[in-house]
């Protein structure tokens, strides 16, 4: 029986593929049009590289990041990569995800992500989506949800974090040379980080 973290990420690469085509229209619109086809590409190459064996999260996250890291091009590779690796860090040797742990893999992806990136929220990137993913997590946990609910605020959270970027210019990547013709498009890596985000909730619930 495959691994619960190889599973996970099998959900994950489901949904990039299947929007793989709305992902790059999105990216169409304000970048190099490539976004949906470098991460369907990313994780195709993830799938081939993790096995239904890595029962470590830690090792199956770091491997996932690495490959993310060398196969998807322009910014989201080296983002995205840089979130699992950094994620897969403090998840070595653990085969079971708790509660405070998800809460410590969002913090862990977030700090990668802008020290990677050099991006702050409000810049109409991932962060846009991400950030108020874990804080929304975070009060739910807090306030002693189950791990369930708690994800399915972070997935709310994390599409109107989508829709924000639709209302402010881009100042990071291709996007930002549009300047203000940014305004009235949602963010394409905004979009891939929530439809991450949803895929591990679907998966959760699944189980």
């Amino acid at each position: 029986m495959p691994s619960k973290i190889y599973e996970c990420i099998s959900k994950i690469s489901e949904s990039i593929m299947a929007n793989k085509d709305y992902l790059t229209e999105l990216d169409r619109e304000i970048g190099d049009s490539d976004h949906g086809i470098n991460m369907a590409r990313g994780f195709q190459a993830v799938m081939e590289k993790i096995s239904p064996d890595d029962s470590d999260i830690g090792v199956a996250l770091k491997k996932a990041g690495m490959t993310l890291l060398s196969k998807v091009g322009g910014a989201s590779g080296p983002l995205y990569g840089t979130a699992y690796m950094e994620a897969g860090k403090i998840m070595i040797g653990k085969t079971e995800l708790l509660p405070e742990d998800m809460k410590a893999i969002f913090e862990a992806a977030i700090s990668g992500i802008q020290k990677r990136g050099h991006a702050v929220r409000g810049e109409k990137t991932m962060l846009d989506a991400i950030i108020p993913a874990s804080e929304a997590y975070s009060a739910k946990i807090s306030e002693g949800s189950d791990m369930i609910s708690a994800f399915e605020a972070a997935c709310s959270s994390a599409r109107e974090g989508v829709e924000y970027t639709k209302t402010i210019i881009a100042t990071k990547g291709r996007a930002s040379y549009l300047g203000e013709r940014s305004i009235g498009h949602q963010d394409p890596g905004a979009t891939s980080a929530a439809l991450t985000l949803e895929a591990i909730r679907d998966y959760m619930k699944g189980k």
